[in-house]
């Protein structure tokens, strides 16, 4: 018989065991993201694959607030999180720390998701635009390429919450903590 598992069979971290534990070297940079359910999705994600930290930009809502929480449930304490007025700033903060910056972006030259060469010892940023314009022409430029997921619908569009959803499995898959 196949039973789903309860809470207490899931071996979950406490929250001082996820702060304390190693992360998988990758940022996810939200540039202009102006759905606090989104950034709620993306802070829940992030909790998941022990994500080293969301540097929140712009308009990007900011803990603590209700609507961020009501996706979060409760993530925004467990990952680590910064606020940077400029998108340039949270891009110059990961170069110091010699991480690789990639737009996650459809552009003329993007990787796709699955080719993409991550390995466990390189830091990586990745920048997710807004709902409506996606990732900025001029953060495009600031950035060390741009990565794709490959898509084969019409709309060649997908839910900001959902591409770092799917990028992090995939490149988490490649960099394991």
């Amino acid at each position: 018989m196949n039973r789903k598992l309860q809470n207490d069979e899931l071996n979950r971290l406490s929250e001082e065991e996820f702060k304390i534990s190693d992360k998988v070297k990758l940022i996810l940079i939200l540039d202009n993201i102006r759905s606090l359910n989104n950034v709620g999705s993306i802070f829940r994600t992030a909790d998941a694959f022990l994500i080293e930290a969301i540097f929140l930009c712009g308009l990007t809502g900011k803990p603590p607030h209700r609507d961020i929480q009501k996706t979060a449930l409760g993530a925004t304490e467990t990952v680590h999180w910064e606020y940077f007025e400029h998108t340039q700033q949270a891009l110059e903060a990961c170069r110091l720390k010699n991480y690789g910056c990639y737009a996650v972006e459809q552009t003329t030259n993007s990787i796709a998701l699955d080719q993409f060469p991550a390995t466990k010892n390189s830091g990586i940023a990745l920048v997710f635009g807004s709902e409506v314009g996606g990732v900025d022409q001029n953060i495009i430029e600031l950035c060390d390429g741009s990565i794709e997921i490959p898509q084969r619908g019409f709309k060649h569009s997908l839910n900001v919450a959902v591409s770092a959803g799917i990028v992090c499995w995939a490149i988490s898959q490649k960099m394991p903590e």
